[in-house]
């Protein structure tokens, strides 16, 4: 089984730039996107016709064109959830929970800290619910994944220039032992799993020619729990796929 997750960064600008020949091509059996910025209504024509039947949308309630996730399947799940009970964080777009047979999958646009560090505690607030609700998904027994743009360099190895960017959003300290946190309650970065070599980047800023430079970061993840890493076939980046300042990342995994 394939699952991809891609930061998009705007479905509708993406649709103009080949996404939907894209979507249509791919071999994967799950694509999850974070920040579509678009309503499921608003974005049809950046992937319609599509060859996956089962589409799960949450935009923000409050802002448009901002924020947003979508996941985009050839099996339906037995359920999926938007929320996490929490309304600051329920509000702006960025949950979608989906639970299979044998797998739960997260599809989560985490919240950038921004600059000067306006939303650190929000973002560590919104991180801290993710990890309780994913704590309690993981008692069901069934494989946990958890996938999307964290919005956090986690190791020095993560970032071209880490020195430079130790006061920055993406690389604080406190976003830093958040992650930390998280490893250590049992899930492991799937892409480490494979691959402990640097300059392996999925955001690139539009200036500066970085992506061709490769001046970047690592900030989007696929996440699975220790007890069922052994599922795991493979873990990629997919950097030739252009469309946004992400590339998408993914998993090759039996389940």
């Amino acid at each position: 089984m394939r699952l991809l997750s891609w930061n998009i960064n705007g479905i509708r600008a993406a649709g103009r730039n080949g996404f939907s020949e894209w979507l249509n091509s791919e071999s994967a059996d799950v694509i999850c996107l974070q920040e579509v910025k678009a309503t499921q209504e608003q974005a049809e024509v950046a992937y319609f016709p599509s060859q996956y039947k089962h589409i799960y949308w949450n935009d923000a309630r409050k802002r448009a064109g901002y924020s947003g996730v979508a996941t985009f399947s050839h099996q339906k799940p037995e359920k999926t959830i938007k929320e996490f009970g929490v309304e600051e964080f329920d509000n702006e777009g960025r949950i979608l929970i989906h639970e299979f047979e044998n797998f739960i999958l997260y599809n989560i646009y985490f919240p950038n800290s921004q600059r000067e560090r306006a939303r650190i505690d929000y973002k560590i607030n919104f991180n801290t619910c993710f990890l309780e609700h994913i704590e309690e998904s993981r008692k069901s027994g069934k494989a946990i994944l958890a996938c999307g743009d964290f919005n956090i360099a986690h190791k020095e190895i993560d970032l071209k220039n880490p020195k430079a960017n130790i006061n920055n959003a993406g690389f604080l300290p406190e976003e830093r032992e958040w992650m930390d946190t998280f490893v250590a309650k049992g899930y492991s970065d799937t892409l480490r799993v494979f691959r402990q070599e640097g300059e392996l980047y999925t955001w690139w800023t539009y200036r500066l020619n970085a992506r061709e430079r490769n001046i970047g970061w690592r900030i989007d993840y696929f996440f699975i729990d220790n007890e069922h890493q052994h599922l795991l076939k493979d873990a990629f980046i997919l950097k030739e796929i252009h469309g946004s300042d992400h590339c998408p990342v993914g998993i090759d995994i039996d389940l």
